[in-house]
């Protein structure tokens, strides 16, 4: 098949997503159980950061591939009227435009349930100021248990009215210091930015495995920051599990919320853990200014690299191979 000028810049754009993405996921899948296990030698949260780095990983080279493969295309390409592209080209562009499809997709449902779910708190619920230390919480009532962290801007502590009544007040004001552990390391954000890079391995050990090991190293993380190695606050925290528990399963909108109880399977494995008594964990810090600095003084740098004439040109003749 034949295509001008602009048409083959978007076909080789969506293929070159798609094959970097489709390499480092392979990659990935095949080294998570090995990074999973080298996590679990690490703090909770250093293990929280390592393991969601690595899930993010295809996505962000793939979106680098997408960043280098335009303007190498507009800078070598010259602009003839049309130029064939092969039937695997064509193939693979489908396939990138269809993951590109899905993250935009999700990013439409994600905006979507957050919206309707925060506008249903609001008429339906309550705002509670339950400890001075902390922002006031929504709470709402039914008979269906809900306890969790909702919102991305303005995290939310939401809770059902029974779940509410059930707590003590030192269990209560522990749960709250669990969340605000969450909140401050933006859990919620790092959730939904892995539900928007879909994952295109199927089989057992890649993107699902390192998603349910972030869950579990990121509630020990909150765990060990709301207790600060105090052993009544350990007690306490491991009560709240159990009681919360006994409400059963809870539901809400999984894009955007962080449940207090998270992997329920590693419920036990989180009150043993609080029964042994958790050692003092450094707390999750917001990115400091000078952090930002280096930060974009760091992208700035690799991006001056990349962009080089030479790279840019290498870039290109890979795509002239892909196009064949």
């Amino acid at each position: 098949m034949t295509l001008p000028y602009l048409p083959r810049l978007y076909c080789l754009a969506m293929a070159s997503f798609f094959l970097v993405y489709l390499v480092a996921s392979m990659l990935v899948s095949l080294h998570a159980p090995l990074a999973i296990r080298t996590a679990r030698r690490l703090t909770p949260r250093r293990a929280a950061g390592f393991v969601l780095a690595l899930r993010l990983l295809p996505f962000t080279l793939a979106g680098m591939a997408l960043g280098l493969c335009v303007p190498s295309y507009l800078r070598f390409e010259p602009e003839l009227f049309e130029e064939p592209v092969g039937l695997a080209c064509l193939a693979m562009a489908v396939l990138g435009l269809g993951i590109c499809g899905a993250a935009v997709s999700r990013t439409i449902r994600a905006a979507g349930h957050s919206g309707m779910f925060a506008r249903q708190c609001r008429r339906s619920g309550h705002e509670m100021a339950v400890a001075d230390q902390f922002p006031p919480t929504f709470v709402v009532p039914g008979s269906a248990p809900f306890l969790a962290l909702t919102g991305i801007l303005r995290p939310r502590v939401v809770l059902s009215k029974g779940i509410f009544e059930a707590l003590s007040r030192e269990e209560l004001s522990v749960v709250l210091r669990h969340e605000s552990a969450h909140r401050t390391s933006r859990d919620n954000l790092k959730r939904l930015c892995i539900f928007l890079t879909p994952w295109i391995m199927p089989w057992r050990g890649g993107g699902r495995a390192l998603e349910r090991a972030w869950n579990i190293f990121a509630e020990y993380a909150a765990d060990e920051e709301a207790v600060a190695g105090d052993m009544i606050r350990s007690l306490a925290l491991a009560s709240a599990l159990v009681r919360v528990a006994r409400f059963g399963c809870m539901r809400g909108p999984a894009t955007e919320a962080t449940p207090f109880l998270g992997e329920v399977s590693e419920l036990a494995a989180r009150v043993d853990r609080l029964l042994a008594g958790t050692r003092p964990c450094e707390p999750a810090r917001r990115m400091s200014w000078r952090k930002a600095t280096l930060a974009l003084l760091a992208a700035g740098f690799s991006s001056a690299i990349m962009f080089q004439p030479a790279t840019l040109q290498f870039v290109h003749s890979m795509l002239e191979r892909l196009i064949a």
